[in-house]
């Protein structure tokens, strides 16, 4: 029971940061912000945590390469789509993924409740995407979100090896550390170092943003440490249904009768997952 009310919580806040980077009036600025927020926290967790164990650096490596190809997914979904489908789709392509190299690579067993759990919630997930029929001109936008999801999958088993190998805050410490401070540096390449100046109050919100990231995430690593791969991922990404609920009352983003009902099936999920 406090796995799933520790993922819970982390989905809430990590469907919060999100909204708060896609809510920024310059978006690339606000992601910027809110990376070199994480890499500072991550910096004093190194300071205090010291070195990963040896043999242990390519998790580190590895996590740091997807995040950062992570978030340039997200902030292309967010230039070119809604938050309320951007989210879902590159959330809820992840659980399934995970599931299958869980099963097959890494040779977890699943729970035969625990699988139809993980099932449901991606079946409600991607329905919550694509109830809206989206068309030919959504095709970059959802390619880009789908792309993210595939780099979330693939981060997720990394640092669901990592976390049995090494002490978690050191692993967060590192990898938040290094895509912290380089993912401001790609913002300024692209755009040039006028892209940090920003009203004080939209810094704020960067840096604030970035702390919640950062707790959100510690706590799914701790989780990992506590469950299965497939289920802790599953239950993470129940964060779409705060998304949802979020795109609709912040961004006045349709939610519906259609897309209520595909929440319930996530719901479901989530009851199965917790049974198990």
């Amino acid at each position: 029971m406090l796995v799933l009310v520790v993922v819970l919580s982390a989905a809430v806040l990590h469907a919060t940061w999100n909204a708060m980077a896609h809510g920024a009036v310059d978006r690339s600025a606000g992601v910027a912000w809110m990376a070199l927020a994480t890499g500072v926290i991550g910096l004093v967790l190194v300071l205090v945590q010291g070195l990963p164990p040896a043999g242990t650096w390519w998790y580190v490596i590895g996590s740091t390469v997807l995040h950062m190809a992570y978030f340039s997914g997200l902030l292309a979904s967010y230039q070119l789509g809604q938050f309320s489908q951007m989210y879902p789709l590159a959330r809820g392509t992840s659980p399934w993924v995970v599931a299958v190299v869980s099963v097959v690579v890494l040779q977890q067993t699943l729970a035969p409740g625990v699988l139809v759990g993980v099932l449901l919630v991606s079946a409600g997930l991607m329905a919550l995407v694509f109830i809206g029929r989206p068309g030919r001109r959504q095709l970059p936008a959802l390619a880009a979100a789908m792309g993210t999801g595939v780099m979330i999958a693939a981060y997720t088993v990394v640092d669901g090896l990592a976390v049995h190998r090494m002490p978690v805050l050191t692993y967060l410490g590192w990898v938040f550390m290094l895509q912290g401070f380089a993912m401001p540096l790609l913002v300024i390449a692209w755009r040039g170092t006028a892209v940090l100046r920003q009203p004080r109050g939209a810094v704020l919100s960067g840096l604030g943003g970035g702390v919640v990231s950062l707790v959100a995430y510690g706590l799914v690593l701790w989780a990992q440490t506590r469950g299965t791969l497939a289920a802790i991922a599953a239950l993470r990404e129940t964060s779409i249904i705060f998304g949802a609920i979020i795109g609709a009352v912040f961004f006045g983003e349709r939610f519906g009768p259609k897309r209520a009902i595909a929440a319930g099936v996530v719901v479901a999920g989530i009851v199965l997952i917790s049974l198990n």
